[in-house]
């Protein structure tokens, strides 16, 4: 009888197959948009960008309804980020052919796509990730395959579908857009480890996360934010406060940049907790505190417990047993330490803050940096503040990407309010696990090419002959030895090759000159009659214990190196080959002994 297949077992059967066949396709469809030019491209995201916007609305809703993550009304906001804001940053950019030359550096880079691109996406924010990595996928000239959440894969294919009609209208490839209609976790790791996928842009959970990074592909991941704001005694903290609880409640805190906590000073205690009131604010008490870190945060995962995130005050607070005005905008927790003790000082993606009151200006700093190390290296932090060294020394001291000065976290850290690059995928670092701190662009997603004109020619030097070749060993001898025959005039045999015992003789010169070492008693050579033949060199007796050492042949200035190193000396003859380098740093060490 034949086994019965389980139901998520096939499930994930169908995914995997799935992503083999969308990943085929979408390589075919990259093929071809790869040698779109520049206009061709800026018309599809033209396109694109124009229906995403059109549908930024019905979209929102979309996501609200199955996610249960977040506002309507915050969702359009975001959704508009990235059909506009993110669009308008694309608008102008190169990123075909030739993007930039330096004629007088000699250097033209050519922008070359990388090809098929893995995106998967979050359910706290799937319909503006999906918008914004289509774009910037496309701008670069890549296809794309999108691997939504699987609690958010309505919406997800939703947008995909509406940016893919709108992409083929403005005559892209049919295939180079492509979305899984069944997202599974097996699937998905299918897509990243394909051959045909080039690079993964992956947004999520750290399990996801980690899981592109050991895909064996190149990877863009994103790394937990807990983000801290530190409010200087300088600050306006009227407007500091205000900004706080915005970007904390902005889409009910889904926003991974979103404030996680408030770090100020004693001094200034009255202020801040009057404008937290001002703004909302409903103070936990301690039982509250207990009861609301026990359900919401779980340690030992490092996860936050889905029903709490994206919720209302309201419903945080009514999920973990109490409740609250109908008023209240954000949860504020007043913390005396930071860590697994603490479990609110960690990432909480829900309008729950942690407050923490400091003796002065430097252990403010140093609690924004443990909440930083408690999940949040190398994202985001915020500073609120009016003098500007205590900026530049907050900014000096964060380890993260992205600081945030006088703004919202949220819309400071994704460039809505600052002139960082638009971007729904933030760059951690290295310190945070990242291949990038960046905001991640269109130019992540190409390589560049580099032409290099020479700009500083290269000296050959002319190679000396081995001896034994075809050159004549008097001739090598000559050229080894040309300084110390100009200088001392060494005599001629009467065919022109240098007589043997004169040139050893104008080397022991030569070299006595260099050394400023006098140079051994040698008896003046006997000049030879012109029609007479030269007479023989006198043998030398043999040596009574061993054979008398032999000159080298050649000596290049690595050997005299190593000679130096060992504390040895070379011991030359008249037919050693000697380069001009090798001879001046002998010279200079007195590394060589004539041979007698």
């Amino acid at each position: 009888m034949a086994a019965v297949v389980q139901p998520a077992a096939d499930k994930d059967s169908r995914s995997v197959a799935e992503a083999r066949e969308l990943i085929e396709r979408a390589y075919n469809a990259f093929l071809e948009f790869q040698h779109f030019t520049q206009e061709q491209v800026d018309r599809v995201i033209d396109a694109m960008a124009a229906a995403a916007t059109a549908a930024a609305e019905k979209i929102a809703r979309l996501a609200v309804e199955e996610t249960g993550y977040g506002v309507v009304a915050d969702k359009v906001q975001k959704n508009l980020f990235s059909s506009e804001r993110v669009y308008q940053a694309l608008r102008g950019m190169k990123t075909v052919g030739i993007v930039r030359e330096d004629r007088e550096q000699g250097v033209i880079e050519v922008a070359a796509p990388v090809g098929v691109v893995a995106a998967v996406l979050p359910s706290t924010n799937p319909t503006s990730t999906a918008i914004y990595k289509i774009l910037i996928a496309l701008k670069g000239r890549n296809a794309i395959v999108l691997s939504p959440h699987p609690t958010a894969f309505r919406c997800t294919c939703e947008i995909t579908s509406i940016m893919r009609d709108a992409a083929i209208k403005a005559g892209s490839p049919s295939d180079v857009i492509c979305c899984f209609t069944i997202p599974t976790l097996a699937g998905t790791q299918e897509l990243m480890k394909h051959r045909r996928t080039s690079v993964i842009l992956a947004t999520g959970g750290m399990g996801i996360v980690r899981a592109a990074y050991s895909s064996g592909k190149p990877a863009f991941g994103v790394g937990p934010g807990n983000v801290p704001v530190f409010i200087d005694r300088s600050a306006d903290v009227k407007k500091a406060v205000a900004d706080v609880v915005f970007g904390k409640t902005f889409d009910n805190g889904t926003i991974c940049s979103s404030e996680q906590a408030i770090v100020a000073e004693e001094a200034i205690r009255d202020q801040v907790t009057e404008e937290l009131k001002r703004n909302g604010a409903h103070f936990l008490s301690e039982d509250e505190i207990q009861r609301l870190g026990r359900d919401m945060v779980n340690l030992e995962q490092h996860t936050i417990n889905p029903k709490f995130v994206g919720k209302s005050a309201q419903r945080v607070a009514e999920l973990a047993g109490f409740k609250v005005p109908d008023s209240t905008r954000v949860l504020v927790a007043l913390l005396k330490g930071v860590g697994r003790e603490h479990p609110l000082s960690a990432e909480k993606l829900s309008p729950v803050l942690a407050l923490y009151f400091t003796r002065d200006r430097s252990a403010g700093f140093d609690t924004c940096l443990a909440l930083l190390r408690f999940g949040g290296l190398g994202h985001t932090c915020v500073i609120h503040g009016r003098d500007d060294a205590v900026i530049r020394e907050y900014g000096l001291k964060m380890p993260a990407g992205r600081i945030v000065v006088n703004s919202p976290a949220p819309q400071g850290s994704i460039g809505a309010s600052t002139n960082l690059f638009p971007a729904m995928t933030l760059g951690c670092g290295a310190v945070g696990g990242n291949i990038t701190s960046d905001n991640i662009s269109p130019l992540h997603l190409i390589n560049l090419r580099r032409v290099a004109y020479e700009a500083r020619p290269v000296t050959q030097k002319e190679v000396a002959p081995v001896t034994g070749v075809a050159a004549p060993a008097a001739t090598a001898t000559a050229c080894a030895c040309q300084a110390g025959q100009k200088e001392e005039g060494a005599p001629l045999a009467a065919s022109g090759a240098p007589d043997r015992v004169a040139v050893a003789h104008a080397i022991e010169r030569f070299l006595a000159k260099k050394t400023g070492k006098p140079a051994p008693a040698t008896a003046a050579p006997t000049p030879t009659p012109a029609a007479a033949k030269p007479a023989p060199t006198p043998a030398a007796a043999p040596p009574v214990s061993r054979p008398k050492p032999r000159p080298v042949d050649f000596v290049s200035e690595e050997e005299i190196r190593v000679a130096l190193k060992r504390k040895e000396k070379i011991l030359i003859g008249s037919k050693t080959i000697i380069t001009p380098a090798a001879r001046d740093l002998a010279a200079q060490h007195d590394v060589f002994t004539i041979a007698e």
